[in-house]
């Protein structure tokens, strides 16, 4: 499979980096806000522009602050972006013109053997005219006056990034893309401080996200593109989720939103349990919802290395999670510690199964041989003296398994005979725990008026 070229968008803090992204990428996928150093992590999307396809990265804002201090580290990711990059796309902001950081940044951008394009955003009207002229000033040719906002600029920067990015697909390589089994798109999900992003650099080997005994480092979600034993993972990392309550300030609610589309877009959701603190109500609230959205759930206790009592802790965690998702009972639970890597192959190999069972398709013969010996062991109830009458079941979706029953008066048909069902697809038709979605349809009566 080959790989897309590769732009990275570096700048001081708050010149619209992540605005750039977003118009790049066609979607809002960063976390924009007045206020500076939103972005911690880089992210990274497919952005297409006039036809011309890349790879962008959005990047932390480069401070100039000691490595050991969260915006050191910061700026240690957009060093090794834009080492990997094909190319940098230096943006300043054109109302505030040069600033001394942007001169110390295009100082260490020289000192790179990255190309690199200016660009100097909130260009559009008068107020932005003095900046682009600053801008010659830092060395780098000709400014592009841009506008991410607006959308303006763009067909410079097409000219300017075509030499850089442009090259010829191989169709062989597009052909073997195009079948090969898609990425298992694996969403990291948690309290704040459970060690999600300590996990996923164990995972991928390498310090890819900023991690810290800070809480709440994380405020984007970010899909890392990654390989276990020759098969595509997508990683994606999120912010720590808090009860509703407690989250008070507006960049936190849209971090949480954010995770929640992680969800959205997940297959399987690893929802990670700190090991020193346990099960949380918190938790279950956030497995609950991961089930309810249809999504393919496990549950992993990090840090157990450092655990107190660990067989108590596992089976006190395992039968409240029985008992709190009624649901989806058995999920699938497993130990893990993203600092000595232990469990990880363990919980890759579960993921992968769970999406198996996720999106499977039954066939309508042994789907209705189940559902008939079901009905026969245990016949619906008869309330009121009125008997109901299920006729037979569909399989009308995957991923998540979604299920129709149609019959007569299933309407009058009391849930905890839908839970015996659902709980019997599940185990006799090898579901496990994923979620399944039954719906039950009347028969239409001829006879009736």
């Amino acid at each position: 499979m080959s790989k897309k070229p590769t732009v990275a968008i570096v700048g001081r803090p708050n010149v619209g980096k992540s605005t750039l992204f977003n118009r790049l990428v066609g979607r809002k996928l960063a976390l924009v806000d007045d206020r500076p150093g939103v972005t911690r992590d880089r992210r990274e999307g497919d952005a297409v522009l006039l036809g011309l396809e890349f790879r962008v990265i959005d990047t932390a804002g480069y401070e100039d602050e000691d490595p050991q201090t969260l915006p050191g580290r910061m700026r240690a990711q957009t060093i090794a972006a834009v080492r990997e990059a094909d190319v940098a796309l230096f943006l300043t902001d054109a109302r505030a013109g040069t600033t001394p950081l942007d001169e110390e940044i295009g100082r260490w951008l020289r000192s790179e053997t990255t190309p690199v394009i200016l660009a100097a955003n909130k260009a559009e009207g008068r107020a932005g005219e003095a900046g682009i002229l600053e801008a010659y000033g830092l060395g780098f040719g000709d400014p592009i006056p841009l506008s991410a906002e607006h959308g303006e600029g763009v067909v410079d920067l097409f000219e300017h990034l075509r030499p850089h990015v442009e090259r010829e697909e191989d169709e062989e390589e597009v052909a073997e893309e195009d079948e090969a089994e898609g990425p298992l798109k694996l969403a990291i999900v948690g309290r704040p401080n459970a060690g999600k992003s300590t996990l996923i650099n164990r995972i991928l080997d390498q310090e890819r996200l900023i991690t810290g005994p800070e809480a709440g480092i994380t405020r984007d979600s970010i899909a890392i593109d990654w390989e276990w034993e020759g098969r595509p993972v997508r990683l994606i990392d999120t912010a720590g989720m808090r009860k509703k309550a407690k989250v008070e300030d507006k960049l936190e609610r849209l971090s949480v939103a954010d995770a929640r589309r992680a969800v959205d877009f997940a297959e399987v959701v690893v929802l990670l349990l700190d090991g020193t603190r346990g099960l949380e109500a918190q938790d279950l609230r956030i497995a609950s919802d991961v089930l309810d959205e249809g999504r393919a759930l496990i549950v992993a206790i990090n840090k157990w290395d450092v655990a107190q009592e660990p067989s108590s802790l596992f089976n006190g965690i395992k039968a409240a999670l029985d008992e709190g998702l009624s649901q989806a009972r058995g999920v699938p639970l497993l130990t893990v510690s993203g600092m000595t890597g232990k469990g990880i192959d363990s919980l890759l190999a579960a993921a992968f199964e769970i999406r198996q069972a996720w999106s499977r398709r039954v066939s309508t013969g042994i789907l209705n041989r189940w559902f008939s010996d079901a009905v026969a062991q245990n016949p619906p109830p008869a309330p009121g003296g009125k008997r109901i009458k299920l006729r037979y079941v569909t399989q009308v979706g995957t991923r998540p398994p979604s299920f129709v029953i149609f019959g007569n008066r299933t309407d009058l048909l009391p849930e905890s005979y839908r839970r015996y069902l659902v709980n019997g697809l599940r185990r006799e038709l090898d579901f496990g725990a994923v979620p399944v979605r039954l719906t039950m349809r009347n028969s239409r009566n001829p006879f009736e008026k």
